[in-house]
């Protein structure tokens, strides 16, 4: 069996479209668990629409998604002359014609079939005609397409799909001006580049059929194609900016790591079993065309934020600050200090394992970023207005010297409330409020054990300071 090659091949109109980042998910995990090749291919024929900005954007999202490919990006439009030769070996060997009809003949011949209420695809009269009628002036190239039979699309995904021949135009292959039609530099591409397997949206089935002309002309051997549904909104109605994020890089500017994205995008219209949370090795391993959905599948975004969560939980700490790095960079922020980062660095172990997002991350991590002097919320100081200073003048002297762990502190705030005749749950307010300025914390214990020694002890004292006055 031949080494499995697998390709995207979008077009540079702007952002990595999440549809597009799902297809180039699936051939990727295709290739890559069967140790074959993934290739990148940049359909930028069109010079309207193409610019390198756009092509950028393409790098740009399969870079955060993770998505290497083998050897260099292929231009598709530095290609044309080799499209243009096979238009002409085609012609060479009987499989395609010269036409020359106008526009406007064209359009008279599509009348009359269609008055005539006439099954058959577009075929010109040009098609059989001599060389020697040919008259001196501009002609497209049109593959001859099989007049009679059928067909047929062994799709993956969809099952086999026949199509009567009668029904395929002879289709341009070379436009007057000389340059190549889409269909035959994808094909031409395809079969230059090794690919073995055509795993794309299902809005390009028709499109096999066609394209498969110029493989049987040539006796191309003709890949396996999956064409998979489109993604639809939690409408269900097609993905658009209307009803959800279409672009890859609004994930990331909303705070969702990259592994979560690939863990959620290959859910998408793909199952192993009741599986939902996987890495990438075992995606790898499991992924296969056969377990992919013939309907549309529904982007939701809840399913994507527990996902996500599973993801920030089981990270590996460095390689999560890292990725948290990046997403304060793609959203304008500050960077953060290294005194930040090592505090942050610390406190993930009992921060990570219930956020969603990265800005939930930074949220529960927000009294490690503070710098004095702490502001108080509002609605928490409405909490502590009552609440006696004499417990902070009899804690802060005994952190002093007390064992700087997590046990030991809890220890000495018990003894402390004991002192004071007040519950643990009356005196946390006051101690948030101190050392964050917020109710929405991790625990008192793990800010201290976080935060060492001395930052807590001038964050209390300050609070006490401060407040002596206004308490």
């Amino acid at each position: 069996m031949s080494k499995v090659v697998t390709r995207i091949a979008p077009s540079p109109t702007g952002d990595m479209h999440i549809g597009t980042a799902r297809t180039a998910l699936f051939n990727w995990l295709y290739a890559r668990g069967r140790n074959g090749k993934f290739l990148l291919r940049i359909e930028d024929t069109d010079k309207s629409r193409s610019n390198k900005a756009a092509t950028d954007a393409i790098l740009t999202g399969m870079a955060w998604l993770g998505l290497d490919f083998d050897g260099d990006p292929i231009s598709q439009s530095e290609r044309a002359p080799r499209h243009i030769e096979i238009a002409y070996k085609l012609l060479e060997i009987g499989q395609a014609y010269k036409c020359f009809l106008s526009e406007y003949e064209i359009n008279d011949l599509r009348s009359l079939a269609i008055k005539n209420k006439s099954p058959t695809a577009f075929r010109s009269p040009w098609r059989e005609a001599p060389s020697s009628t040919f008259p001196n002036k501009p002609f497209v190239i049109r593959i001859k397409a099989p007049q009679s039979g059928a067909t047929i699309i062994n799709d993956e995904v969809q099952g086999n799909i026949s199509i009567r021949n009668n029904q395929l135009d002879d289709m341009i292959l070379l436009r007057s001006d000389g340059t190549p039609v889409y269909m035959l530099a994808v094909a031409v591409d395809d079969h230059d580049m090794g690919v073995t397997h055509i795993i794309r949206g299902d809005d390009h089935l028709n499109n096999a059929a066609r394209q498969n002309l110029i493989y049987s002309a040539l006796n191309w051997n003709i890949p396996v194609y999956a064409h998979i549904p489109l993604i639809h909104g939690e409408d269900g109605k097609k993905l658009s900016k209307r009803n959800s994020a279409t672009s890859v890089i609004e994930y990331k500017k909303m705070g969702y790591p990259a592994s979560a994205m690939r863990n959620y995008l290959a859910r998408l219209g793909w199952s192993h079993g009741d599986d939902e949370f996987f890495t990438d090795e075992q995606a790898k391993k499991w992924f296969d065309l056969q377990h992919i959905g013939k309907s549309p599948s529904r982007f939701d975004f809840k399913k994507l934020s527990n996902i996500s969560k599973l993801h920030i939980a089981n990270a590996d700490n460095a390689a999560l600050l890292h990725e948290l790095i990046e997403y304060l960079n793609v959203v304008d922020q500050p960077s953060l200090s290294q005194t930040h980062l090592n505090g942050l660095l610390r406190s993930l172990d009992f921060t990570k394992s219930s956020v969603k997002s990265f800005p939930e991350l930074l949220e529960k991590n927000s009294f490690i970023l503070k710098d004095r002097p702490i502001y108080i919320d509002p609605d928490l100081r409405e909490k502590i207005e009552e609440f006696p200073l004499k417990t902070l003048k009899i804690l802060t002297p005994q952190l002093q010297n007390v064992k700087w762990d997590r046990s030991k502190l809890e220890e000495l705030l018990n003894s402390v409330c004991e002192q004071v005749e007040l519950k643990f749950r009356t005196v946390a307010p006051i101690l948030r409020a101190a050392l964050a300025g917020s109710s929405k914390t991790p625990s008192v214990f793990d800010m201290m054990t976080v935060l060492g020694r001395e930052e807590t002890i001038e964050r209390l004292i300050e609070f006490e300071v401060k407040n002596n006055n206004e308490i």
